[in-house]
């Protein structure tokens, strides 16, 4: 109920996955109940047995203080959300409302897993061969420690290793410059905790090798993680600001521009945040989702087939092992 186009944009989203999943999952739509089932009904979905709706009264919305609103607001959207994970009715938690209320939501109703000290918010950065490469962290904790960058190597790691097929995923510690006397106090304290960690750490990485093909990982503190994930999704308007600003100025430039238009739309797509819908929350005993406030249909049912997908391939559970401590004999 908390995104800027709530609840419509979520039912129709919630719609488009069921349909494309073919019976593979069930929709848990939780919110106000009559504001939910009467978009339901305009759409023609009122009777899609893979949907349900779970009323919830109270809404968190973009203004509220997080924890104070989970607290205030047991009755939300957000809570009751994570209440249908944690009793285990669902196995995923979607949405697009307050970033902040849904992180906190997730660490104090789910629950950290056991040996991760901050959960993490992943993002993907397309490179030129086709692949992406992922940013951990992007936002969830803006004052890192170095053992949270070793906890998000080892699970984007795990991410990686799941979501994109990739054998022993690079993973590169992001900084100033590739040498080990580049970086600042960070940086330093991490390089060791990360050569240790049992990953494939090759080392220092720039920030121009986020759009490159040279690691499939990257680790950083999320204050920066965050500036540069709002960069590049400034990139696509930036774009279609100066071709338009370009076609006006003649018949023959609009041509030009129409045309260079469509090659770029094409090419470009996997800079749109809708076509892998939001970015995964690691680290919490549950998959967790976050989207854009203003997540379009398409963002929405794509953030839900990326939850089915993590959990089809027990991402959480893949995590939860590889931090478990070895066995001591006696």
């Amino acid at each position: 109920m908390g995104g800027d186009f709530s609840p419509r944009n979520e039912v129709a989203g919630a719609l488009e996955a069921v349909q494309t999943a073919l019976g593979r999952i069930k929709v848990f739509l939780v919110g106000v109940r009559e504001e939910v089932e009467s978009e339901l009904e305009r759409i023609g979905a009122a009777r899609n047995e893979a949907i349900e709706v779970v009323g919830a009264s109270q809404v968190i919305d973009m203004h509220d203080e997080p924890v104070a609103a989970l607290r205030q607001k047991k009755d939300s959207s957000i809570v009751k959300g994570f209440d249908l994970v944690r009793n285990r009715a669902a196995h995923a938690f979607v949405s697009a409302g307050n970033t902040g209320a849904v992180m906190s939501g997730a660490t104090l109703l789910l629950g950290r897993i056991p040996g991760i000290s901050r959960p993490t918010i992943g993002s993907q950065f397309p490179r030129p061969d086709g692949g992406s490469t992922l940013v951990f962290d992007v936002g969830a904790t803006v004052d890192s420690k170095a053992i949270h960058l070793r906890e998000y190597a080892i699970m984007g790691s795990i991410y990686a290793e799941q979501l994109f097929g990739i054998s022993r995923p690079k993973v590169g510690l992001l900084s100033v410059g590739e040498e080990r006397s580049k970086g600042n106090e960070l940086v330093f304290e991490a390089m060791p905790l990360l050569e240790t960690a049992g990953v494939n750490f090759i080392g220092n990485v720039e920030g121009g090798d986020v759009l490159k093909a040279t690691v499939d990982v990257i680790v950083c503190d999320g204050f920066v993680g965050n500036v540069m994930l709002k960069l590049a999704e400034s990139m696509i308007p930036v774009l279609r600001g100066r071709l338009r600003n370009y076609a006006s100025k003649g018949l023959m430039h609009k041509l030009k521009a129409g045309i260079a238009a469509s090659v770029l739309r094409e090419s470009l797509k996997d800079f749109d945040y809708q076509e892998f819908g939001g970015v995964p929350l690691l680290g919490v005993r549950g998959v967790t989702i976050i989207g854009h406030g203003r997540s379009t249909p398409k963002a929405i049912r794509n953030m839900i087939l990326k939850a089915e997908e993590m959990v089809r391939k027990r991402v959480v559970e893949r995590i939860t092992t590889s931090l478990k401590p070895e066995p001591v004999e006696a």
